[in-house]
């Protein structure tokens, strides 16, 4: 056997991740939580000491998946001869922690979105075979506090939390039983972790929350004075040296305030992009969906942000087939679609999640009405982003480059609207912003040649 001793005491942790960017995040989080404790990333589940199913409780599917998955562990850790740990974590967790658990006698710890900090603790606790292999409080403010300030960056590009929970009660929707109540991290915080981001190389973040928009942290120290909105950390954050580039999902309509549109026009740093799911263009069915704002609200919006940043792209989320929704329901749906024109949009046919208002709801449709509603309303999407694609040939981009592409001595980045982007250069020009003169577009990605290099800024 090989390896220095530190290596050989190293023990092997697999991170699968289902759902959203603040599980891809949160995943991230438990990787740096467990480092400590001489945990390491594996290729592999079967070479993992610990396994840890990090879930997403959106839709029916999404839960199918991770029992799915936990019949496969189980079979691994028999033939394992019991070595390895299952943890299930995030939403699912959250949502059915007793029910995995006699569902899926293998798992060994059920961790809510709120309680991963707490995870060396609980394997700690299974060691000795005492306490609770369940935990699913609901302490943002504990999981912020109890988080390691740094973390290690993993390309030029980072997500960073600043907000999480959700207090809309959508009547679709299982995230505010989930995550919990909107709460916001601290300013000082978050420019902490993005500072460090920066000195290891990180020129964009992409700030998370379940209603982003909704943030409102505690100002910096040496503010004093009230909580910050969006706008105002956007601004701030721009400042730090290395940070070229910010983003931010998943906004709602309801929070976009006046300040933050503005910050869209006069910080160049922050991207022409912007995620604003309006999931029906029907004011029935936004009302039955408890949205809290009308189809025209929605246009009006846009329109102010596009008034702000004349090239920003717009993305959007819908869901298709609510209970009741009509022909007329579904093609006020289209209609906006029509109006506002997006670069690229993501449809998902209604499933009805337990213990959410809308399960209850009389008019389900079926699912043949349903699929065909979506196969129109995708069909209709895939021309916008075509042809939202198809314009920026003969444009030069700045593209931040995050890899090698598919092919030798090709280049991977992704241009200011998200778009993939694909073209021929040298290895060494990853994590820098580069000039790209795209040549050709297809649905889902770019083609360009190599204009120039920028200089960092920093």
């Amino acid at each position: 056997m090989t390896g220095t001793p530190e290596e050989k005491s190293l023990k092997g942790l697999f991170i699968r991740t289902y759902g959203c960017q603040m599980n891809v995040y949160d995943s991230e989080r438990i990787r740096d939580v467990l480092r400590p404790l001489g945990y390491a990333p594996v290729e592999a589940p079967e070479a993992a000491d610990l396994v840890v199913v990090n879930t997403c409780h959106i839709r029916e599917k999404a839960t199918e998946k991770v029992y799915s998955e936990l019949g496969q562990l189980k079979r691994m850790k028999e033939a394992s001869g019991g070595r390895m740990t299952i943890a299930v974590a995030g939403c699912v967790a959250q949502a059915e922690g007793e029910e995995l658990i006699r569902r899926q006698p293998a798992v060994d710890l059920v961790l809510g979105p709120q309680a991963y900090h707490k995870l060396p603790e609980m394997i700690a606790r299974a060691s000795r075979a005492i306490g609770d292999r369940l935990e699913t409080e609901f302490d943002t403010i504990e999981k912020f506090d109890a988080l390691p300030k740094t973390r290690e960056a993993d390309g030029p590009t980072a997500f960073v939390s600043v907000q999480e929970g959700c207090d809309k009660f959508c009547t679709f929707c299982v995230v505010p039983y989930t995550r919990g109540a909107e709460i916001s991290r601290r300013v000082d915080d978050i420019v902490f972790e993005t500072r460090s981001l920066a000195s290891q190389g990180v020129r964009e973040i992409t700030l998370l929350g379940q209603n982003v928009n909704a943030f409102h942290g505690p100002a910096p120290v040496i503010e004093g004075g009230d909580d910050w909105t969006l706008g105002q950390l956007c601004r701030h954050l721009s400042k730090i040296g290395g940070i070229e580039r910010i983003r931010y999902t998943t906004s709602h309509p309801r929070d976009m305030d006046d300040d933050l549109i503005s910050a869209h026009g006069d910080t160049p740093a922050l991207m022409p992009f912007l995620h604003l799911p309006v999931q029906s263009g029907s004011d029935r069915i936004l009302k039955a969906m408890n949205r809290g704002h009308t189809a025209d609200h929605y246009r009006d919006i846009i329109a102010r942000v596009r008034q702000a940043r004349p090239d920003i792209a717009i993305a959007s989320d819908f869901i298709i087939g609510f209970p009741g929704e009509s022909d007329a329901d579904f093609e006020a749906t289209m209609q906006l679609v029509r109006d506002i024109g997006y670069a690229i949009a993501y449809s998902f046919k209604y499933s009805s999640r337990p213990g959410t208002p809308a399960a209850e709801m009389h008019g389900h449709l079926s699912e043949v009405v349903k699929d065909e509603r979506l196969q129109a309303l995708q069909g209709l999407l895939r021309e916008q982003q075509t042809e939202f694609n198809a314009s920026q040939i003969g444009k030069s981009l700045p593209v931040l480059v995050t890899g090698k592409g598919r092919n030798p001595g090709q280049m991977h980045g992704r241009s200011p609207y998200l778009q993939a982007v694909h073209f021929e250069g040298p290895e060494s020009l990853n994590g820098k912003i580069v000039d790209v003169k795209v040549v050709g577009a297809s649905l889902n990605s770019l083609t360009g040649e190599l204009m120039r290099v920028r200089e960092a800024v920093l």
